[in-house]
């Protein structure tokens, strides 16, 4: 009969050897493992999943989506606090852009978006609804990775644009 100290022994070789061979070269078991999580906006993020949750998808806000890049990472948390930081923040009861800003950015770890007013001398002035809808919209068309895409008005003449990317890929 096998005693438990020998059968825990076994399990802990085991489970040794498998993390260790799941594990990039030259990286500890420890490496890969979080210590702290990292939930610097969480009100923001649940804001935009309850909404996506309710929303039907509406193509018709998108006037076009394009997909970059299927395989680079970007992680779902920094994608939705990064969408309602444009215009210097959308977060609960701010309903829009505000202000004559012609381009702006939201940026969160590896999540940036880049938007911009296609007209010249147009500035952005899209709702938050009609945001949402049209990232989701776009994440409908190009589930993952990198996209570029035109929402349906947004601007105080004509479309805004956007490109959706993870900033930290441009410096491998």
């Amino acid at each position: 009969m096998v005693s438990s100290y020998k059968l825990l022994q076994a399990i802990v070789v085991i489970a040794t050897a498998v993390a260790a061979t799941v594990a990039p070269r030259g990286t500890k078991i420890l490496d890969r493992v979080p210590l702290m999580p990292r939930i610097p906006s969480v009100s923001k993020h649940h804001e935009v999943l309850r909404a996506r949750a309710t929303m039907e998808v509406d193509h018709s806000v998108l006037a076009e989506a394009t997909c970059l890049d299927r395989n680079q990472a970007i992680i779902l948390h920094d994608e939705t606090v990064a969408q309602l930081s444009i215009c210097g923040g959308m977060p609960g009861s701010i309903d829009g852009c505000t202000g004559a800003r012609a381009a702006t950015v939201g940026e969160v770890g590896t999540a940036l978006f880049t938007v911009s007013a296609d007209d010249a001398g147009a500035s952005i002035t899209i709702s938050k609804q009609q945001w949402m809808r049209c990232v989701q919209a776009a994440r409908d068309r190009c589930p993952t990775g990198s996209l570029s895409a035109t929402c349906v008005g947004g601007a105080s003449s004509g479309d805004v644009s956007f490109t959706l990317e993870n900033p930290q890929s441009h410096d491998l």
